[in-house]
């Protein structure tokens, strides 16, 4: 079964808010870690996979924290997501289903195929943009 964890939503979350920003500028892991409401040591669990996968550039120190290893337009959500989910099929190898599929095995790839192909076709500067182009909600007294 295709579930995303919690670990690869706010992947994808920190991801946004890193292409949100100056793309030279560090962002520290404590900032990102209060934005979110997230303990700075899970926080950098899902940060370490990013770096380990190449998406992210830390730095230690007083200026330290996290960038973009390049444009955010060069990333797509896929890329995000298999970093911290591995597979995105929704049939994995390990799965043994009570029912024979035989006879469904076309159903299945082509909707792996619906899926990856969505994931792929999403730019994280696509969903940057979108959050820049939210306003928030107007709250008058």
């Amino acid at each position: 079964m295709l579930r995303i964890s919690t670990k690869g939503q706010y992947a994808l979350l920190i991801m946004t808010e890193l292409a949100e920003h100056n793309p030279e500028t560090y962002i520290p892991l404590k900032l990102l870690s209060h934005r979110h409401n997230l303990s700075t040591k899970y926080l950098e669990q899902i940060l370490i996979q990013l770096s380990k996968a190449g998406l992210v550039t830390g730095l230690r120190g007083s200026n330290g924290g996290y960038r973009l290893s390049k444009g955010a337009d060069q990333y797509t959500v896929g890329e995000i997501l298999r970093a911290m989910e591995g597979d995105l099929n929704p049939r994995t190898q390990n799965d043994t289903p009570a029912v024979s599929s035989v006879g469904n095995d076309d159903f299945w790839n082509e909707f792996s195929t619906v899926i990856n192909d969505y994931v792929d076709s999403n730019t994280l500067e696509q969903i940057a943009e979108k959050n820049r182009q939210f306003n928030g909600y107007d709250y008058c007294i």
